[in-house]
């Protein structure tokens, strides 16, 4: 680790100005919200065809497998080392050094992921003992078929990664985080076609093909902009450049770190593969809502920032000031967003999984069975998603190690944690064995605590302290509780409604319930959201 710079832990008296990455973070979130929207959509028509049947295990164990290396290579990776040095450059006006990076970045991922593609699906049957273990039979032959068709499709989505890469770093948001609409409706379109026609397993292979399809019509989508954007890419892997080497040597930790991450993933799924049948797919659609908040306000305020972080240029106490600035303004945005988040999945989480999957198949006790998921998730939502924005942080000062040891941290306890909250704790608490699905979540979010903890004391010492004000997390928290209050008062009166109508009777007025009580308790970030849907009003009626 680099020495410490001497800085007050205390923030500044006058901030830096943060240059806009408030409307680069809407940006993000707005293609974020209409690629979720249209994966809600692809989500419902999968519970309506496949409910929570041993095909729905199949599928959903089935995209994850050829899903870990997409992760372990994909944006966070890159995120964490590409990203830094070449906006640094980009910064500095060396374009031709960036072509270098860029082009350099991009033939090692074509290179490795040929590779790792073919062995992948040679290998399939191994990884389906490794993390589907209790699978047999019918389901777990099932699963083989799909992860080798879904395999071809992981290098297509890892070299649209590099393209968000370069996109991000041009300071075009947009595109990337859209275009998985793509993917998701190609999807759609095949169960649609084929739904009402195929058996459940043959509709399966259906999906898995929509699926590659999906990920070559991703990157097409993106690669013209990108090659526009980066002009003329060298080609070579540029083995003896000094910032490539810089790409290539924080990729280690990274992908080390994103890896650990993605075991913990797999550590849920193998627990939830050894609990009773349907708990894989239970988890699937509980995750699918989970990571919707922390995708729209965690992924897309830290992708906004960290190219702004990584363009930082100056002393190493101004950089410092400059980051922890930054930092702390993206804290309470996240904090105004994701505390809301987390008390509708506690409060509401059956509103919400009733309108997005009670259809077909998926009933009345597979709702609750998701909702009470999805309340174990809540327990670690904040805390997650601020970790991505202290990892973002370490990204910016090119250090990727810190943020790997404490992945490790995080894992070590999910795994002990979530052993002990799956199996026996549903037995002391007299619980049907399948409730140990919401004991998993639980302990991946108290292990998520951990790690943030870690992070932020680590963190400190590199930039000084940045922190949420108590007073102001106790008005989000306090605001959040009493608008859940009224919606749970509104959702009785509308319990005989359709599962959608009923979600925007308690829903809507819940999330303007949030807004109206955080602006009359002078929460900044309410404020500062109000008078931009004002001015956007205004523009529009004019």
């Amino acid at each position: 680790m680099s020495a410490e710079p001497d800085v007050p832990s205390a923030p500044p008296a006058a901030a830096p100005p943060l240059p806009g990455s408030a409307r680069f973070a809407a940006l993000v979130a707005l293609g974020i919200f209409a690629s979720r929207l249209a994966g809600l959509v692809r989500e419902r028509a999968f519970a309506h065809y496949f409910g929570n049947s041993d095909v729905a295990d199949a599928v959903k164990a089935a995209f994850r497998i050829p899903n870990l290396l997409q992760n372990l290579f994909g944006e966070g990776v890159l995120s964490a080392s590409f990203i830094p040095v070449y906006a640094r450059l980009l910064a500095e006006r060396d374009e031709g050094e960036a072509r270098r990076v860029a082009g350099a970045v991009g033939a090692a991922l074509a290179l490795a992921m040929s590779a790792l593609v073919l062995l992948g699906m040679l290998a399939t049957p191994w990884l389906i003992d490794l993390v589907a273990p209790g699978f047999e039979g019918e389901r777990r032959a099932l699963t083989i078929v799909l992860v080798r068709v879904l395999f071809p499709g992981v290098a297509l989505l890892v070299m649209s990664a590099w393209c968000l890469g370069i996109l991000n770093s041009h300071r075009r948001f947009f595109l990337s985080y859209a275009a998985p609409v793509l993917w998701n409706a190609v999807i759609i379109a095949a169960m649609l076609v084929a739904g009402s026609r195929r058996a459940a397993a043959e509709l399966a292979v259906w999906v898995a093909w929509a699926a590659l399809v999906g990920s070559a019509a991703q990157l097409a989508v993106q690669l013209p902009r990108t090659l526009r954007l980066a002009g003329r890419l060298p080609l070579g892997l540029g083995a003896r450049d000094p910032a490539v080497q810089t790409v290539f040597r924080n990729f280690a930790p990274a992908f080390v770190s994103r890896g650990v991450l993605q075991i913990s993933a797999y550590v849920d799924q193998i627990l939830a593969s050894l609990l009773p049948l349907g708990a894989v797919a239970a988890l699937g659609y509980a995750q699918t809502l989970y990571t919707l908040p922390v995708s729209l306000f965690g992924m897309s305020i830290s992708a906004a920032e960290l190219p702004f972080m990584s363009s930082a240029l100056g002393s190493e106490g101004e950089i410092a000031t400059a980051l922890r600035a930054r930092l702390e303004a993206a804290m309470r945005r996240v904090a105004f967003f994701i505390v809301p988040s987390a008390v509708a999945f506690v409060a509401l989480g059956d509103v919400i999984a009733a309108a997005i999957y009670r259809t077909g198949r998926f009933g009345p006790d597979d709702v609750v069975y998701v909702w009470g998921i999805l309340a174990g998730s809540s327990v670690g939502l904040l805390a997650s998603t601020l970790a991505r924005l202290f990892a973002a942080t370490y990204y910016a000062l090119r250090d990727t190690r810190t943020p790997m040891r404490f992945a490790c941290v995080r894992l070590a306890a999910t795994v002990g944690l979530g052993i002990l909250f799956a199996f026996p704790l549903p037995r002391l608490l007299g619980l049907e064995p399948r409730w140990g699905a919401a004991g998993l979540t639980l302990s991946a979010g108290l292990a998520g605590w951990l790690e943030l903890a870690l992070l932020r004391r680590t963190l400190a010492r590199r930039i000084g302290r940045a922190h949420l004000a108590r007073g102001d997390v106790a008005r989000l928290w306090a605001a959040a509780a009493a608008s859940a209050a009224v919606a749970l008062a509104l959702e009785r009166a509308a319990s005989a409604a359709h599962p959608v109508i009923a979600a925007v009777v308690v829903l809507g007025p819940f999330g303007a319930l949030y807004l109206g009580a955080t602006l009359l308790l002078g929460v900044p970030e309410a404020r500062a959201l109000a008078t931009r849907v004002q001015s956007r009003l205004a523009l529009r009626r004019a």
